[in-house]
């Protein structure tokens, strides 16, 4: 258990942790000269059960709040410690104003120097020390008289400390490690080390972890754990990490960092928060009002973005949004501690609940409504109902990360919520069962509207179609719905149109029988150089017009593309262009290449090569500069193949397995999105088709 201290300057709470534990937590030199306590000091007391209390005392001085705010965070424990002379007194208030803003909701106080006192002053004492507790979390807790000269009381507060770990409930350590680091020095033959509290989850030796916000790695070469050497450390624990890798000094890591699971950083310079402000504050928060945020270690500027019509009022809650001057890393559910600019007074405090907070449409009922259902504790409450509210679905894997979840309990809660999920190059969306069926009944409707309103068109656009469909999903995450789709044959995908599978554009027998003549000629060994439509019908013996009203058609139902005037190429070749277009690029140190690679590559004229670039740069697949062509990655799809017409090795490769008999969403339920079912773990990183 780690006990924190609390309490005005000179009210002996260093001399009652001496007391207690033997440790002098004193270690700065300025520290002895003048006799109070400046920055954390830290002290251990191993009990008989293997228990271990670790204690962090912070400096009582109005100047040193930023430092007890440091040591505060992650603590388990408040020892609130109260002179028996002096009494409540404003750093009193202040602390306990903290340790209740922070959520720590189990203490004891040490009322320190009885023998100073006659009985009716100390009764005195108990009486300002109770109301002070009323409106607080801690308003039960116990309070013990001691003497840290002659040793009275102290047994009993030390029994009372010792019987309060055995009852405290050890943190979970199913989550991803995080440490938030209060000191940072070099060891004489060891190197850096990072001394705080395992906010989450487990570290071992050798794990590689991340140093946010800098986005630093390490590699954990030693670990002290509630100050033993040990191979692991886990939630609660205060830890010193022995850190190596490249770039690792004491100068490069500082009070504040975090220290984390590598998947973790995401450092974020917007949140939105829940907050109360003290009673004790005179006005309200108010719109874009400068503040320093504390949160974990860390000390930041911040400015508030009120979420609310009216400021937020002393003694009151309310929703803001916070935009700091510098990231930070942090999780969903985080506690955090307002003060004002000088550094005078504590203003508020609250909990982190959207780290990914928008810059716009901020205020809006359904953005509020986000934050609501964000401010549920319970991952598994709080992802049902983010999927039954706008936008309909949730980037599972922002919201695993952020509230730091490990694989275990993403089990759990993939096991719990009968959710689809869906796999994309940059991230992992979730969907609920009954939302992904009304999409999908959607689509299928859309698109029979369409083909009885369009029956000669081969299909409507993919953008078109995804504009029109709610939840609207990213386009990346509805071209996989539909790659999904494809592969059982509910839709058909060419090139970008979209279209059922059933749905079929059919020619008149005359022009089915021209076309049977036309394809060979422009397809096959030709298809790089396909004659331009006065030589097809000179080869035919046909019409100039007729062939060119038939390639028209063609066109319109998506099976050729005219590339220049009178030149048509079938639109799979386009395709393979495509392809080849972007293998040229990717292979060119600068991602760039020329016509004349292309001419070789097609064997074709240059005059030819030419006018099909051109053909791209106008449809944005290729940007044009000078004589060099760069990809437009964001286009790749606008003429790509469908799935049945990719070669083997090449679908593998699609955006999306959906449909693929061998996933299956559950007990005789569909096949579900993203190549993994609805109960597993997600795939790693490695495995998520790109």
């Amino acid at each position: 258990m780690i006990v924190g201290t609390a309490g005005h300057i000179d009210h002996g709470k260093t001399s009652l942790v001496r007391a207690i534990t033997g440790v002098d937590t004193d270690r700065l030199k300025e520290e002895k000269k003048r006799g109070i306590s400046i920055d954390l000091g830290f002290a251990y007391l191993p009990g008989i059960d293997d228990t271990t209390l670790g204690f962090v005392d912070v400096p009582g001085h109005e100047k040193f709040v930023h430092n007890m705010l440091a040591g505060a965070t992650g603590i388990d424990y408040a020892l609130l410690v109260v002179a028996a002379d002096d009494g409540v007194m404003p750093q009193t208030a202040e602390h306990l104003a903290i340790i209740d803003l922070l959520g720590i909701d189990q203490g004891i106080v040490a009322i320190t120097k009885m023998d100073l006192v006659t009985p009716d002053r100390l009764a005195e004492v108990q009486v300002q020390i109770a109301n002070a507790l009323a409106p607080t979390a801690l308003r039960d807790a116990e309070m013990v008289a001691v003497s840290n000269a002659t040793g009275q009381g102290i047994d009993e507060l030390r029994a009372k400390l010792f019987a309060a770990a055995a009852k405290v409930a050890r943190r979970p350590a199913d989550g991803r490690f995080r440490l938030a680091v209060d000191r940072s020095f070099t060891m004489p033959g060891a190197g850096t080390v990072v001394t705080g509290t395992v906010l989450s989850g487990r570290v071992a030796i050798g794990d590689p972890v991340v140093i946010g916000p800098s986005g630093l790695t390490a590699r954990v070469r030693a670990i002290h754990a509630q100050n033993k050497p040990a191979e692991s450390g886990v939630a609660g624990d205060r830890c010193a990490l022995n850190l190596t890798g490249e770039k690792i000094t004491k100068e490069a890591i500082s009070r504040g960092d975090v220290v984390m699971d590598p998947g973790l950083n995401a450092p974020t310079d917007r949140i939105d928060v829940s907050v109360r402000v003290l009673a004790s504050e005179k006005g309200a928060l108010t719109q874009w009002m400068p503040v320093r945020l504390h949160h974990a270690a860390s000390e930041i500027g911040a400015r508030v973005v009120l979420l609310r019509d009216e400021p937020a009022a002393p003694g009151q809650e309310s929703l803001i949004q916070l935009v700091l001057e510098h990231p930070i890393a942090a999780a969903t559910g985080d506690r955090y501690v307002l003060r004002d600019t000088t550094a005078q007074r504590t203003i508020a405090g609250g909990k982190f609940l959207d780290l990914r907070a928008p810059s716009r449409k901020r205020r809006t009922p359904e953005r509020l409504a986000q934050l609501q259902s964000q401010g549920i504790a319970d991952p598994e409450r709080a992802l049902a109902a983010l999927l039954d509210q706008a936008p309909g679905y949730v980037e599972l894997s922002a919201f695993t990360r952020d509230r730091a979840l490990g694989a275990q309990e993403i089990a759990r809660l993939v096991e719990r919520t009968e959710i689809i999920r869906l796999a994309t190059p940059k991230a992992e969306l979730a969907l609920s069962m009954s939302r992904w069926l009304r999409l999908k009944q959607a689509i299928r409707t859309a698109l029979e509207r369409y083909h009885k309103e369009n029956p000669d068109l081969a299909g409507i656009g993919l953008e078109k179609l995804r504009l029109q469909m709610e939840p609207r999903l990213p386009a990346p995450a509805f071209a996989a719905v539909l790659d999904g789709l494809a592969r059982i044959k509910e839709v058909a995908l060419e090139g970008a149109w979209v279209r059922l599978a059933g749905h079929e554009v059919r020619l008149t027998p005359e022009d089915d029988a021209l076309w049977k003549k036309i394809q060979p000629m422009i397809g096959d060994g030709e298809r790089f150089r396909p004659p331009r439509v006065r030589d097809i019908a000179s080869i035919l013996q046909a019409k100039e017009p007729e062939i060119r009203r038939l390639f028209k058609v063609l066109s319109r139902i998506g099976k050729v593309d005219e590339v220049a005037h009178d030149h048509f190429f079938l639109r799979n070749t386009v395709a393979e262009m495509v392809d080849i277009s972007t293998r040229l690029a990717a292979a060119s140190p600068d991602g760039s290449f020329n016509a004349a690679q292309l001419r070789d590559q097609l064997d074709n004229g240059r005059k030819v090569a030419i006018q099909i670039l051109e053909f791209f740069d106008r449809h944005g697949v290729t940007i044009r500069r000078g004589d060099l062509r760069r990809i437009n990655k964001h286009r790749l799809d606008l003429f790509r193949r469908t799935a049945e017409e990719q070669p083997a090795e090449e679908i593998g490769r699609a955006s999306s397995p959906v449909g693929r008999p061998d996933f299956k969403s559950g007990k005789g339920r569909e096949p579900v999105l993203g190549g993994f079912d609805s109960h597993s773990l997600p795939p790693d990183k490695r495995s998520i088709v790109r």
